[in-house]
C-alpha cells in the first residue's frame, strides 16, 4: 500500500523536520510506502484556502488525522498532544496508531 503524504509547512518553524523523521520511522514500522511531498504555506490567504491549521500539518491521502474540531487556519507553529505533552510533532507510534487505522479502511 502506498500513502501518499503531504507535510505542510511554514520557514521559521522546524518541527516539520521532526514530523518528516517520525511519518518516515512509522511507515517503516507499519511496512506502508510513502510518496511523501512537502507544501510550503506562505501566507494568511494560503492558510485560509489550505484550510491550514499550523506548522506542521501532516495530511495522508489528502487528510489531516489529527484534526481539532474547529482549529482555525493559522500561519502558526502546531502543537500536538502526546504522552509526553505537548510536542511540535506526533510521536512515531501515534503515527503508527494512524496508519493501522488507515490499512484496515482500505482492506474493508
Amino acid at each position: 500500500m502506498i500513502v501518499r503524504a503531504t507535510i505542510q509547512y511554514f520557514d521559521g518553524c522546524p518541527s516539520w523536520e521532526d514530523a518528516r523523521s517520525n511519518l518516515e520511522a512509522a511507515a517503516l514500522e507499519v511496512g506502508t510506502d510513502l510518496d511523501v511531498s512537502l507544501q510550503r504555506v506562505e501566507t494568511d490567504q494560503d492558510a485560509e484556502r489550505l484550510r491550514f491549521v499550523g506548522s506542521p500539518t501532516i495530511l495522508l491521502d489528502g487528510r489531516d488525522p489529527f484534526a481539532g474540531a474547529g482549529a482555525p487556519p493559522a500561519l502558526a507553529c502546531r502543537v500536538y498532544a502526546t504522552p509526553n505533552g505537548l510536542a511540535g510533532s506526533p510521536t512515531v507510534a501515534q503515527i503508527v496508531a494512524v496508519l493501522r487505522a488507515s490499512q484496515v479502511h482500505t482492506t474493508n
